[in-house]
């Protein structure tokens, strides 16, 4: 968002995509954190109940490096919430549920915004589309629609089996315990070159192709199809 704001000579466009994105981008990251923590405390481990990490404040959780990474590239990450599986009845399966739990609260809430761009699209846009309210129902679904990727970038990106991401928490809970904290071990090293990775776009085109995938697959659960979702793109950029 603020590359293209530069690139764009600071358009009004580029403007309006950068000021609807800031909202949106602090209600995923603080959604996100949230849900980890929500999650460990149904299963037992009050840690960031105790820290007060179970709030949508974006105070509470904001990553000034993961802020303006996603204010950059389209992704990042917040403040990780404290969770303590010695809490968990089983550890294991506490460490997935809790990890897994970050990226699912972001896709149900792309799939919820999905659900209400389609109904913006059908019974705002296509019946007020060509009347003085345009522009308004326009920037509605420019929301709508920066909600919906951004949110699943976000689910994307920490989904990546990558400490200190989501998914590492989720799939190297299934390697023999010798394997995990043998890598664990290098876990600031692979944060580093993970860090450096993001900032020379090498992920990048792994990350979009895969959003781009889940994207597509929520517009057809919601009934739309192609000839549709191209309708829509048409109608929010087209000036």
């Amino acid at each position: 968002m603020v590359r293209q704001l530069f690139s764009s000579g600071f358009s009004r466009e580029s403007i309006i995509m950068l000021l609807l994105s800031l909202p949106v981008i602090l209600f995923a990251l603080s959604l996100h954190e949230t849900a980890h923590g929500y999650v460990a405390y149904k299963l037992g481990d009050r840690t960031a109940y105790n820290l007060g990490r179970l709030t949508l404040n974006p105070a509470k959780h904001l990553d000034p490096i993961g802020f303006l990474m996603m204010m950059i590239a389209g992704f990042g990450w917040a403040k990780p919430v404290p969770i303590n599986s010695r809490n968990f009845k089983n550890p294991r399966v506490g460490m997935v549920l809790t990890g897994a739990a970050g990226p699912l609260s972001n896709l149900l809430l792309a799939l919820l915004n999905v659900i209400f761009l389609r109904l913006s699209y059908e019974f705002l846009w296509l019946k007020l589309g060509g009347s003085r309210f345009a522009v308004y129902i326009r920037i509605l679904m420019l929301f709508l629609y920066i909600a919906i990727s951004l949110n699943i970038t976000l689910a994307v990106f920490n989904l990546l089996p990558v400490p200190p991401l989501d998914g590492s928490r989720i799939f190297y809970v299934f390697l023999p315990a010798k394997i995990y904290f043998g890598i664990m071990k290098y876990e600031r090293i692979i944060s580093i070159v993970l860090l450096a990775l993001l900032f020379l776009g090498v992920l990048s085109g792994i990350i979009f192709m895969l959003s781009d995938w889940l994207m597509a697959g929520m517009f057809s659960i919601v009934g739309l199809s192609d000839e549709d979702f191209i309708n829509i793109i048409v109608a929010i950029f087209s000036s």
